[in-house]
């Protein structure tokens, strides 16, 4: 009987695969998860770059969720900031809500309860005006919301607090006496009413920490008697909230007991509908109902990019096992020779990647929970002015999620070069060392599918714009997005065919410099399946990039047109409580940073068809001067009116036909020019005005600003220096200063976000250098012994980092710059007319950024190229 010999289960030190696990006969048992681990000790430096692109991305993830937990916990707090300690609000809808609150104060575990009244006010001295909502000051301080920072609280009829801005704006203090005025009603049917002025004395000075009251312009607290008085009377049917404060036995867990439910549930003897809900559910319900019953938005928002984050990632570690795959080729084929099966290999790359990914992802959230942690940290003494936790709040969510969504595509990211590990032929154990060939033909299947998705994707892209400038915005914008999803990963796909050939050309121009440039240019295609996974990885990233900050150029030059076209001027004056005085233009022309202005003056006029129109009229040499819009004015001239299309068609006339218009002066003749700025429709020449009215009232001051100076603080300078006037006073510059603000800080959180991806493809850049040094060690060294010399090696690399860093930078910027034009004019085509942008500022420094950041990726490969002399490095196999 024959007998079967099992090798010994050790390595073999020395030996030519680097320690090889010996195996027994074909089917027998190869120690995978011994020998997987011992792979992993020898790769450790190849490996670390892929764990570090995973680890970012579950750092990101769990970033993500704890900012979530913070964010919605801030927002509950925020909402429920008004109630203060109040553990929970009943509401009804009763006929006596007076009655509710005395019955709810007598329920056993109740230790305080008050109504929540309030009353919007008027306040003033007759030159001075601010509006703020009047609450009343609780039984119990527990139940107030505000912090008292001088003098006392009302006790008394006629005593008011009031918050510490509002006090300023008022030019009050403890002890002075200021006047409320409220509309009353005296006949309900017809709405008739008076305005009457109330006197009351300022007695205590507040702050509001959590903001509670900053949607009303902060509260004044009077005496509930006050309240009730300027308060509109209950109506019926509407709902009116009870704030309760429980007594430490009513409550279980921070919960009120079912008992404590069920008593305050039955207290309510008004009648009508009524409910008892904690705060936190009052502030869960609020907070859906202002996101639309999405509570979530934020959350997906940026776990989007957390998404994009782990594809990059997964690129990376996909290149990274595929060129370890192709290391070890030797070694897989040394195992199948002496046994090993193709299961076995398969399941052991997959165990690297499983070992790896868990690792990673431990340390991302690690990672996670420290930078959310640092974050609470900061963030009060930014005065933010909401609630914030002391510490994140670590939930099993935190800590699963990223740990498995990282782990899983860590593991998908191996299953490619996994399956290459085991078409390893034994007999290629004995072929030379060198890696084989990688001009592979791509496959047929995967050029049509890159095709048709790119078509495909692009026409939905196409028809998403139609219909976004045909008003079917929503529509529009799911076909956009959706275009542009298969669309890029049509171009991801494919990037293999051709983007090798863009790198070629990009290498061709660079040949020219010497012999080092032509090395890199040439290495860059020796392998196109790796060149174009690494450059697609930082194509993404920058594409994304691109994307928002076309989208936001597109967004501000649309907006900046719109805004001109409804507000021509940066600053108006216009009639309020009284009559803009004649004196106005001085005054505002003489606050610093006003540059021009112009006297607005308006008469009422009709039209032979019994038409009324209401005329403006100023010098045309002002008008010139402040409104911004230039081209509106071009059609302005001594006998014109400006219309815009939409009055000319009530008024059933086209530009160049003659109106008659009558005022108290004579009949006026006026030719019809048309003009695109609502803003400036039915505005003629002062002289013409005259002659329709020679007693024109004047109406307005139309202000220029500095352009760099701070509209918001031109406009509050202003509307001081009118305080006394009674009189109105907007600034539109204020408010396209505002919307910039919020789209810069939009994009700077988004460009934020999706740096993290060129992050991880920057590490996947020097992942692929790092790997191609290695893999090139015998060329390296044939070249170093040539007459190569070091400088000239570590340029090669420094090149070859550049190029594949600056093709999938340029390619990123032309899909970013399509993707963001396609989006602005399906999403602001609503708006009107939407002006494309380039932002060259941004193209710059992307481009910029991505080179440098390629340079520096080969710092790491070229050391480690040159730390073995060309001898040693010949001499191993």
């Amino acid at each position: 009987m024959a007998t079967t010999t099992t090798a010994p289960s050790t390595d073999a030190p020395g030996s030519s695969s680097g320690g090889v696990p010996a195996a027994g006969p074909k089917g027998s048992s190869l120690p995978t998860a011994r020998y997987t681990l011992a792979q992993m000790r020898r790769s450790a430096g190849r490996l670390t770059a892929a764990g570090i692109a995973i680890l970012i991305g579950t750092a990101f993830v769990a970033v993500t969720l704890l900012a979530g937990n913070v964010i919605t916990r801030a927002t509950y707090d925020t909402i429920a900031a008004r109630y203060a300690d109040a553990d929970v609000l009943v509401t009804t809808s009763g006929t006596d809500w007076r009655q509710d609150v005395e019955a709810i104060r007598g329920t056993d575990g109740v230790a305080a309860a008050d109504a929540v009244r309030s009353a919007y006010l008027n306040l003033g001295d007759g030159s001075v005006f601010a509006y703020a909502e009047g609450i009343a000051r609780p039984q119990d301080s527990r139940l107030m919301a505000l912090d008292l920072t001088a003098g006392k609280w009302p006790s008394e009829r006629g005593e008011i607090a009031v918050p510490d801005g509002l006090a300023e704006r008022l030019h009050v203090g403890i002890g002075d006496e200021t006047q409320v005025y409220r509309w009353v009603t005296t006949d309900p049917e017809t709405g008739d009413g008076e305005e009457v002025t109330e006197d009351v004395r300022v007695v205590g000075i507040t702050q509001d920490p959590y903001n509670a009251y900053a949607s009303s312009g902060g509260a004044v607290v009077a005496t509930p008697a006050d309240i009730d008085e300027w308060a509109d009377d209950p109506v019926p049917g509407g709902t009116f909230e009870i704030a309760a404060l429980l007594e430490p036995s009513a409550l279980s867990g921070g919960e009120p007991t079912p008992a404590v439910r069920d008593a305050l549930d039955a207290a309510v003897v008004s009648g009508g509908k009524h409910s008892v809900k904690t705060v936190d559910e009052h502030a869960q319900q609020v907070s859906a109902e202002r996101t639309g019953g999405e509570d979530l938005v934020f959350l997906v928002f940026v776990l989007t990019f957390a998404a994009v984050a782990l594809l990059v990632a997964g690129l990376v570690i996909a290149n990274t096992f595929q060129v370890l795959v192709a290391q070890r080729t030797r070694t897989l084929a040394l195992l199948r020779c002496v046994g090993a099966g193709r299961g076995q290999l398969y399941r052991s790359v997959l165990l690297e990647a499983a070992v790896l990914g868990v690792l990673a992802s431990l340390g991302g959230v690690l990672l996670g929970v420290l930078l959310a942690q640092t974050a609470l940290f900061v963030a009060p003494r930014f005065d933010l002015g909401v609630p914030l936790p002391a510490a994140v709040s670590i939930t099993p969510q935190v800590v699963l999620i990223p740990l498995a969504v990282g782990t899983v595509v860590t593991v998908v990211a191996a299953l490619a070069p996994a399956r290459n590990a085991t078409r390893v032929a034994p007999l290629a154990a004995l072929r030379p060392a060198e890696t084989l060939s990688v001009r592979r033909g791509a496959g047929r299947v995967r050029a049509v599918l890159s095709a048709l998705a790119t078509i495909g994707g692009f026409a939905l892209v196409g028809l998403g714009v139609y219909f976004g400038t045909t008003g079917e915005v929503q529509l529009g914008l799911a076909a956009t997005v959706l275009g542009g999803a298969v669309s890029l990963v049509g171009v991801i796909v494919g990037t293999v065919f051709w983007l090798p050939k863009v790198a070629a050309f990009l290498g061709a121009l660079v040949s020219r410099t010497g012999p080092a440039s032509r090395l890199a240019a040439a290495n860059t295609l020796r392998n196109p399946r790796r060149t174009s996974a690494t450059a697609t990885a930082l194509l993404i990233g920058v594409t994304l990039i691109m994307t928002m900050t076309t989208g936001a150029a597109a967004a501000r030059e649309t907006a900046d047109d719109t805004l001109d076209e409804t507000f021509p001027v940066d600053i108006m004056v216009m009639p309020g409580a009284g009559e803009v005085p004649p004196s106005a233009a001085g005054t505002v022309d003489g606050v610093d940073g006003v540059t021009d202005v112009a006297e607005v003056y308006a008469a009422d006029a009709e039209l032979p068809g019994g038409e009324y129109l209401y005329l403006q009229g100023a010098d045309l040499e002002d008008l010139r001067a402040t409104v911004h819009d230039e081209h509106a004015l071009d059609n302005l001239a001594p006998g014109t009116i400006l219309l815009t299309q939409d009055d000319m068609e009530n008024l059933g006339v086209a530009a160049g036909d003659t109106l008659e218009v009558t005022g108290t002066g004579s009949a006026v003749p006026l030719t019809v020019a048309e003009t695109s700025n609502m803003g400036l429709s039915d505005v003629v020449t002062l002289t013409d005005l005259r002659k329709v009215d020679p007693e024109a009232t004047f109406a307005a001051v139309w202000a220029a600003l500095d352009p760099a100076a701070d509209p918001a603080t031109l406009l509050a300078d202003v509307q001081d220096a009118m305080s006394d006037q009674g009189v109105f006073v907007t600034g539109p510059a204020a408010q396209r200063a505002q919307f910039e603000q919020v789209i810069n800080v939009m994009l700077g959180i988004v460009v934020g976000l999706l740096a993290v991806a060129v992050v991880i493809a920057v590490i996947g850049v020097a992942n692929t250098l790092s790997l191609s040094v290695i893999e090139r060690r015998r060329e390296s060294a044939t070249l170093r012994a040539i007459g190569l010399s070091k400088s000239q090696l570590r340029g090669m690399l420094a090149v070859e980092g550049m190029l594949i860093a600056g093709v999938g930078a340029v390619l990123g910027i032309a899909l970013g710059l399509l993707y963001g034009w396609t989006g602005a004019l399906t999403a602001l085509s609503v708006m009107g007319d939407v002006t494309l942008a380039v932002p060259w500022l941004d193209l710059g420094v992307v481009l910029v950024v991505a080179v440098v950041a390629g340079l520096i990726a080969s710092v790491a490969p070229a050391r480690s190229a040159l730390q073995a002399s060309p001898v040693e490095a010949l001499a191993a196999e």
